[in-house]
């Protein structure tokens, strides 16, 4: 019986072999999945969602992916305005802001559109449009590969910064199984980022209704080639492929006058947009970058693979697309996918 591969497994279609796969279905499947993994004698397998923030190797991976497929929503009355929902790692983030919007619960609005699973999410610390996961994150149950039980992680405890986390930093310690946000039944977050004003008619600052700040959310980011196409030419990626990079108040001064958007993110750090540095560079839409890796039709930032695609050259190109950069302004890029499998 032929070997599920890890290209299958991601959005990009890159990878090798995984030696055993565990799809988890249900909330019950776990137990079974852990005996199963610990009788391998592994210490915590590999963890995949949908694989849409993904580089696996050509290699594969010899021991046991987990698939984590489980749905489910939740929600929990706090009181008049407040709402806990607890979602199942597998839920995509998609569907889970347009059952939030339905609702008329705030708090996750401008998420919408963001490609993978719940579980997924607070990983990086998901965020678009100046929301982010640790924003309304309230809690997460875990299962600690360390001590063998499952536990509650409060959101204090996850250590999330900008796309980063505790999972991020220490992987292989936790598998995430479910997620609780605190949503408020109230208007979207103020508007902070001009491009969804735009979208949405209206002033920095507003609060529009939740359900029309989640429509101009998806409309804006089709409309920047943020959304991840199921099928055509960029189907195969992996979304933005660097984080906007961290600069110094001189660098932001220099860049920002040359026309680069420079931001404060939640923690106060400027950062430049990685797109515009790669446009300045050289790089644009639809470039051929190496053999079967090119940027998307719409912006340099995305990567796509073709037939004569690898794993290991598209991270080779990652990385002479952020040596460019560096040589040409000082500033390093930092590639935002996750590598999985064996690298050589």
């Amino acid at each position: 019986m032929p070997s599920t591969t890890l290209a299958s497994l991601t959005t990009l279609r890159l990878g090798g072999p995984a030696e055993h796969v565990l799809t988890i279905s249900t909330p019950a499947d776990w137990a079974d999945a852990v005996r199963a993994i610990r009788h391998t004698n592994e210490q915590a397998p590999v963890v995949l969602g949908h694989g849409s923030n993904v580089i696996a190797s050509d290699a594969g991976h010899p021991g046991t992916v987990v698939v984590m497929n489980t749905r489910g929503i939740t929600a929990t009355r706090v009181d008049d305005t407040t709402v806990n929902v607890t979602v199942q790692a597998g839920h995509p983030l998609t569907e889970l802001t347009a059952w939030a919007a339905a609702e008329h619960l705030a708090g996750i609005e401008c998420l919408a559109g963001i490609p993978g699973t719940v579980g997924a999410a607070p990983v990086q610390n998901a965020g678009a449009y100046g929301q982010q996961i640790s924003d309304t994150l309230d809690h997460l149950t875990v299962w600690d590969w360390e001590t063998d039980r499952m536990r509650t992680l409060p959101a204090e405890a996850c250590q999330l910064q900008h796309r980063n986390s505790l999972f991020k930093t220490n992987p292989g310690r936790w598998t995430i199984l479910a997620v609780t946000f605190h949503l408020i039944r109230s208007p979207a977050a103020p508007v902070v980022y001009q491009p969804l004003a735009d979208e949405l008619g209206v002033h920095i600052g507003t609060r529009p209704p939740v359900a029309e700040a989640t429509s101009a959310v998806l409309a804006n980011r089709h409309r920047r080639g943020l959304l991840l196409d199921a099928h055509g030419p960029d189907a195969r990626q992996a979304g933005s492929v660097f984080l906007n990079p961290p600069v110094t108040t001189t660098q932001a001064a220099h860049w920002s006058t040359a026309g680069c958007p420079v931001h404060a993110d939640s923690d106060g750090q400027l950062r430049a947009s990685a797109g515009w540095l790669l446009e300045h560079v050289g790089y644009s839409p639809g470039h051929q970058v190496a053999d079967g890796i090119r940027c998307s039709g719409q912006r340099a930032l995305t990567l796509t693979a073709h037939d004569e695609a690898t794993a290991t050259g598209f991270a080779q190109a990652l990385g002479e697309l952020s040596a460019r950069v560096e040589s040409t302004t000082s500033i390093r890029l930092h590639p935002e996918p996750v590598l999985v499998g064996i690298w050589q």
